[in-house]
């Protein structure tokens, strides 16, 4: 968006449609205190000063009233935008809000795009693309884990990584251009013994954040928990307790689940995404026998598999057909042992204890779909895990599949810096790899962006921010 579109005043409904005691509509722009001055009956807005909340009536162009309202005026640059805003806070009735919209439109104000108050803020100095991006994150929050780490983007904790890592790199960059430009007199401005440690010590931050997004992604989409088994072992009984609705089809038939099916559910802050998958066992069903390779898809996706058995006195055979599964090391496993309301108590703590003995302490439980036993353990447990994940994860956590692709780029960039001082290669060799990097660190704060970018950006967020 260039800087002659953003001169204009738009407006937008920020609050949900439909009716509800208060709704809010939000103008900016340059004239905005001006136009609705015009309308708005109990103070003069054009002289009242920044940050003040005023009563009045909205009056139409036949001077019909629309509605008794709240204008809490903005001036600039202490606004969300920057620019001078006014909020006004009507009755939600619909009607009202169409009507004071429709009033607005018609002395020229423009109907804001999706996200476009969010992208004048950034346009404007308000914040960089990292914080705009983090106040989409906040709104669809739906998770206390979910909503900290979008405050913290949006408070600028990674911003400020990033912008350290710009700057010193700058430095060493402008070093190395001097160098070039006095090529001839065999000066040497930067210190490469310097440098080097600085790519390696950026290289290492650069992996955190890396890898801080397998954890942070699980938690923005739900930590993928896979719940695996024979057929009739009681994964879509299991799945619909958890959810506490009926998700999955239950049935005696074995086979009966071909499909995966999956469902979110909010477990102490932290969101899960349940998946109950097909039996596993050798078919010749056709249908069953895709189900079965979407299961082990599912495996390979999950972050914690729950392996359910059916108890029973043979333990060795529990544990010969976990172990026959050939489960990765990575994803952390919980084996379930079910329909325990039909088991001896003192029969089942033995068995709990032989399985998880013989599965190097596997964390091993005894449920009841029928009469909750063992439920709280379940969600306990995978709690615990994903806590262990984010005290194991970084300060600052990437949860953005644009920022962790130019986190990639910015990798490679900092290996060629490395490898290239190490190797005794040329200076303008060297700079131009941290150009590179420069390049990709400015992608994500917005430094370096283009229309295209932008409007990918904003266009997901919503029309009244």
């Amino acid at each position: 968006m260039n800087n002659t579109l953003i001169q204009d005043d738009i407006i937008a409904i920020s609050t949900p449609s439909g009716s509800g005691a208060i709704g809010i509509i939000r103008l900016s722009g340059p004239h905005c205190v001006e136009i609705v001055d015009k309308f708005f009956f109990g103070s003069k807005l054009i002289n009242a000063e920044g940050n003040s909340v005023h009563y009045g009536k909205l009056k139409d162009t036949k001077g019909s009233i629309l509605d008794e309202c709240l204008a809490t005026v903005f001036r600039a640059p202490r606004s969300y935008t920057k620019e001078n805003v006014v909020e006004l806070s009507c009755h939600g009735s619909p009607y009202i809000l169409k009507s004071i919209m429709e009033l607005f439109l018609s002395q020229g104000v423009r109907m804001a795009k999706a996200g476009e108050f969010t992208m004048r803020a950034f346009l404007n100095g308000q914040m960089d693309l990292v914080q705009a991006e983090a106040v989409a994150d906040l709104i669809a929050s739906e998770t206390r884990s979910q909503h900290d780490i979008a405050i913290h983007q949006m408070r600028g904790g990674f911003s400020k990584t990033i912008e350290d890592l710009r700057e010193q790199l700058i430095h060493f960059a402008s070093m190395l251009e001097l160098e070039n430009d006095f090529g001839e007199e065999d000066v040497e401005f930067a210190d490469k013994d310097q440098l080097k440690a600085l790519a390696d010590k950026a290289l290492k931050q650069i992996n955190v954040l890396i890898e801080s997004f397998s954890y942070g992604n699980a938690l923005k989409q739900g930590i993928p928990v896979t719940i695996i088994g024979r057929p009739n072992v009681g994964k879509s009984t299991l799945l619909n307790t958890l959810l506490q609705e009926d998700k999955a089809i239950i049935s005696n038939i074995p086979g009966t689940t071909r499909d995966v099916i999956e469902d979110t559910i909010n477990i102490n802050g932290i969101l899960f995404r349940f998946v109950d998958t097909a039996g596993l066992r050798e078919t010749d069903d056709e249908i069953e026998s895709i189900g079965i390779t979407k299961t082990y898809q599912k495996i390979d996706d999950a972050k914690i598999i729950l392996y359910m058995d059916e108890l029973s006195e043979d333990h060795t055979a529990i544990v010969e057909r976990y172990k026959s599964l050939n489960l990765p090391d990575r994803p952390y496993k919980v084996i379930l042992l079910s329909k325990a309301d039909t088991f001896h108590t003192c029969h089942m703590y033995d068995v709990e204890e032989a399985v998880s003995t013989q599965l190097n302490r596997a964390k091993t439980i005894s449920i009841s779909s029928t009469n909750g036993k063992g439920i709280d353990d379940i969600k306990k447990a995978i709690v615990a895990y994903a806590q262990n994940m984010k005290s194991n994860a970084s300060d600052v956590v990437v949860t953005n599949l644009r920022h962790y692709e130019a986190l990639q780029n910015i990798n490679t960039s900092l290996s060629k810096v490395s490898e290239g001082i190490e190797a005794g290669i040329s200076s303008d060799f060297i700079a131009m790899d941290i150009r590179h990097a420069l390049h990709y660190i400015g992608e994500i704060s917005g430094t370096v962006s283009t229309d295209d970018l932008l409007e990918n950006i904003f266009r997901n967020f919503c029309i009244g921010k």
